[in-house]
């Protein structure tokens, strides 16, 4: 499964995890990464296992030695519950953390079914998890290559996922209508003419050494105001693997940055699987709900938790960088539950605040989750549907920053409960 056909939530959950799985650390070489492609059986596997905790048997620490067997017939249990790989493989970290002090060492115990098929057959033990191969798969490897350009200049840019990169504008010097002089206007309009060629030359040398050398190209699109952009692709300039990339050729209101997200604005068609696009369309369907009839919508914590826990909910679009945490507080003397939000800044000064409205008791934490997984829970117990988006877009900023990054379109107007 691409980056681009998982869900937003899927990948968001995968990330959260792979960062939680790197700041894990073992006192010794202990934790155990085990990788098993499709093609390999899970007996494989298995009798591998077996050998690495007869190997184990020589290590000289005591406490090393347990951690390391410990782990090992952890991954073999949480084995027997496949009868084969996964389409794409299998992948369990196993290993002793430490917790407060010394001897405090716990086994835990993560099984991954990558979002991509593996192909290495590996057991690895180390002080840390063996977690490139995963990490690699996140990376969003789908490229396109936008150009921008009239008779003056020309912009380059990336659309990778979520994120435009601008990265040169060139300049063609083309002498303009007035720099004429005595010369007739035929001369010189045959000296635009060279000139216009030899720019072409240019922005096609400049695309082929920033297009070409991307491995995962997904495709070429071109714009601009008037006809040189046609005149460009026409004229078969680009290096043919270039030309063969090319998806569209859009006509455009403006050059340079303005013009490359218009372009993309044009081509959404050619793009509608892009995550850029996605999540701009995401918030501007909720603004235009927002301002057609308020009704059609919730934002902000509270009022979308009460529409999610009502099931009223469709869409669920939650930011990525919401940073507060839910937490599941109980009474240590009557066993009353209280559930609160706080920001990571809140929570050191708030559990101190923190008694039992009906006792006066001390209140302890008893669950903590995100924010997003929290509302995420919640929204598919209804089947709602969940998007979680960056802040890297212009929407994704206005998400959180104007609506506090929890936003939802309603199954049916709020006025109808």
């Amino acid at each position: 499964m691409s980056t681009s056909e998982r869900s937003s939530l899927e990948t968001y959950r995968l990330k959260r995890l792979i960062e939680e799985l790197e700041s894990k650390e073992g006192k010794a070489t202990e934790l155990i990464s085990q990788y098993i492609p499709p093609t390999r059986q899970i007996s494989d596997a298995v009798a591998n296992l077996r050998e690495e905790l007869g190997t184990s048997a020589n290590i000289k620490s005591k406490s090393t030695r347990k951690n390391v067997q410990d782990a090992i017939e952890s991954i073999i249990q949480k084995l027997k519950l496949f009868k084969a790989p996964p389409k794409n493989g299998l992948v369990i970290f196993s290993g002793a953390i430490p917790r407060v002090g010394p001897g405090t060492e716990k086994i835990e115990t993560y099984v991954i079914e990558p979002p991509e098929p593996i192909s290495l057959f590996l057991y690895r033990c180390d002080s840390k998890f063996y977690l490139d191969p995963i990490k690699d798969m996140l990376v969003e490897k789908e490229t396109y290559g936008l150009l921008v350009m009239d008779r003056s200049d020309a912009t380059f840019a990336l659309l990778k996922g979520r994120r435009i990169e601008i990265v040169e504008t060139i300049t063609s010097g083309n002498p303009s209508k007035h720099d004429a002089g005595g010369q007739s206007a035929r001369r010189f309009q045959r000296i635009i003419e060279i000139a216009a060629h030899e720019f072409y030359k240019r922005v096609a040398e400049h695309a082929e050494k920033i297009f070409l050398p991307i491995p995962n190209l997904k495709g070429i699109i071109i714009g601009g105001p008037g006809p040189t952009k046609n005149e460009f692709y026409d004229g078969g300039f680009l290096h043919y693997q270039l030309q063969n990339k090319v998806l569209a050729v859009e006509d455009l209101s403006y050059t340079q940055e303005p013009g490359v997200y218009e372009l993309v604005e044009n081509a959404k068609d050619v793009l509608k699987n892009v995550d850029f696009l996605k999540e701009k369309k995401l918030v501007q369907d909720f603004l235009y709900l927002l301002a057609k009839d308020s009704s059609q919508v919730a934002y902000g914590e509270k009022e979308v938790r009460a529409k999610l826990e009502k099931g009223m909910v469709k869409t669920l679009v939650l930011s990525a960088d919401l940073g507060t945490t839910r937490f599941k507080l109980k009474c240590v003397s009557c066993g009353n539950l209280k559930e609160v939000t706080y920001t990571k800044q809140q929570v050191v000064t708030m559990f101190r605040k923190e008694v039992c409205e009906k006792c006066g008791g001390t209140m302890e934490i008893v669950e903590e989750k995100s924010i997003v997984e929290e509302l995420a829970e919640l929204a598919e117990k209804t089947n709602a549907r969940v998007e979680v988006i960056s802040s890297e877009t212009d929407e994704g900023k206005m998400l959180m920053n104007s609506f506090g990054g929890i936003v939802a379109i309603l199954r049916f107007s709020g006025q109808e409960q």
